[in-house]
């Protein structure tokens, strides 16, 4: 990439979005396009071809979706796998008609089976049932890997795909309802620290920054702590105890990356490999497929995490596993193995990232 060259990052906004603009910018791109999803419905096909078509981008980041945690994946099922069908089609096919250079889709380790072998490597997709609370995601997203694979064979297009692991980070999402389990488990514990501390001026301050429910920053303190509690922060209002609901039995491990390092990782991608770069690699391994897996390779169970971030945050209280809730996939360790032998590794570990998250989160 060029510095003039001009970079369509969709969905520059959100978690992933944003960490690639940051990065870029630091590395002296400024020739963006950026529009947001109410100036650009990417759901839209015509709307999007007359934007490549009157734009003309260099390079595409497509980090565009519809994400959220288990909750939302299980509840608004259509929703997720209608939205990212008809975002991903519409900007690949709008890539390839406007004769975008490169491209780089953006999924998620989910697209591997729930039961796969760990570490899970690229070639481990398709081999088994997925998990159900987050099949219409993954079958999004495994559709947008095999889009942009086989528009290469047909076209010979240069459309990357990378599968990301957890990520955390600015401008994730902190909404208790729909979020994943990090940035939940740092918002509950913010609160419930909050609560313990009879801090209901602080309380109000985070509800306005961060509206959730029907809680504003004129509620009451009975209805604050009645829509805290059905979101699993409970609070016992005569001893001003309180406790943290946890979904599952804690025992399921999880891989996060940070969300800069997962920029950095794709900004590197783009800038130094191509298509023909990740077949070679892939045809030394006997292996045909073109996604690459991007994460650290290490892990942590849900209730080791739990406890970290409770350390973090400074929340005394309890923490309750609510075993009546879905664990969700057993294990999710990416291999990056060959990620590693392109050149990139990432730099900062889960301890580190989480203390810069909740810095973040409060504004220091």
């Amino acid at each position: 990439m060029q510095h003039s060259d001009k970079i369509y990052i969709a969905g520059h906004k959100g978690l992933v979005g944003s960490a690639i603009h940051r990065a870029l910018q630091a590395k002296g791109y400024s020739n963006f396009l950026l529009r947001r999803s109410s100036e650009l419905d990417l759901r839209d096909q015509a709307a999007v071809q007359q934007f490549f078509g009157a734009e003309q981008p260099d390079y595409v980041f497509l980090a565009a979706a519809h994400v959220g945690g288990i909750v939302a994946n299980n509840t608004y099922r259509a929703d997720f796998i209608y939205d990212n069908i008809m975002i991903q089609s519409n900007v690949i096919k709008a890539a390839y008609d406007s004769g975008v250079k490169k491209l780089l889709f953006l999924g998620s380790t989910c697209i591997y089976p729930r039961d796969c072998p760990q570490p899970m490597k690229e070639e481990y997709l398709l081999t088994g049932p997925l998990e159900p609370t987050n099949e219409p995601y993954a079958i999004a997203k495994i559709a947008g890997l095999k889009m942009c694979e086989n528009f290469n064979r047909q076209y010979g297009t240069n459309f990357l795909s990378v599968m990301p692991t957890n990520l955390y980070g600015p401008h994730d999402n902190f909404d208790l309802e729909t979020s994943h389990v990090l940035p939940a488990l740092v918002r509950k514990m913010h609160l419930g620290r909050l609560l313990m501390a009879g801090d209901w001026d602080a309380l109000r301050r985070d509800i306005a920054d961060r509206p959730f429910g029907q809680l504003t920053e004129t509620s009451s303190s009975d209805e604050m702590v009645a829509v805290l509690v059905s979101q699993g922060v409970r609070y016992d209002s005569s001893s001003g105890h309180v406790s943290v609901e946890v979904w599952g039995s804690g025992t399921p491990r999880r891989e996060f990356l940070w969300s800069e390092d997962m920029a950095a990782a794709c900004v590197f991608i783009m800038q130094e490999l191509d298509v023909i770069d990740i077949r070679a690699l892939m045809a030394s391994e006997d292996q045909y497929t073109e996604h690459l897996n991007i994460g650290t390779g290490q892990e942590v169970s849900i209730r080791d995490l739990a406890e970290l971030t409770r350390r973090i945050v400074g929340f005394s209280g309890d923490l309750h596993f609510n075993t009546d809730k879905p664990d969700g996939t057993p294990r999710k360790l990416t291999d990056v193995s060959r990620l590693h032998k392109l050149g990139w590794q990432h730099n900062v570990d889960l301890e580190e990232g989480l203390e810069r998250m909740y810095g973040w989160y409060c504004g220091f």
